[in-house]
């Protein structure tokens, strides 16, 4: 796939799978194994809220391009979105996701790990 011929709707949406893959396995290797427990857990890493706080954390440490695939997702969110979650919220999220997904289809497993580390270091805390 050629992330450039995607629209930022469709890197969110390879992104919001990658990552939340990525944050099962994070949860499963810290030992939380019952069903609840982990999405409970969950929720803390993959909301809108908390990928609108990690992105606010996170956003001056990226790269110029990953600033524009940001706007690509943040700019084609869907104009309907979940009532429980605020508009903003939604649209940064949609650009969060949307990094994650253009650094999964490039292939750039390094710099997708940094991110994904960061992210967690802003959900974690001091854990």
């Amino acid at each position: 796939m050629n992330y450039q011929l995607l629209n930022g709707s469709n890197l969110a949406y390879i992104g919001d799978a990658f990552y939340e893959l990525k944050v099962r396995e994070r949860l499963i290797n810290k030992g939380i194994t019952k069903n609840g427990e982990l999405q409970k857990n969950s929720i803390r890493y993959v909301s809108a809220k908390a990928h609108q706080i990690i992105y606010e954390n996170i956003k001056e440490n990226l790269t110029e391009e990953e600033k524009k695939v940001f706007l690509r997702g943040r700019n084609s969110a869907p104009r309907g979105y979940r009532k429980n979650v605020d508009k903003a919220s939604y649209v940064i999220s949609s650009g969060f996701e949307a990094i994650i997904g253009y650094l999964y289809l490039e292939n750039n497993i390094t710099r997708l790990n940094d991110i994904l580390q960061m992210a967690f270091k802003v959900v974690e805390g001091g854990e």
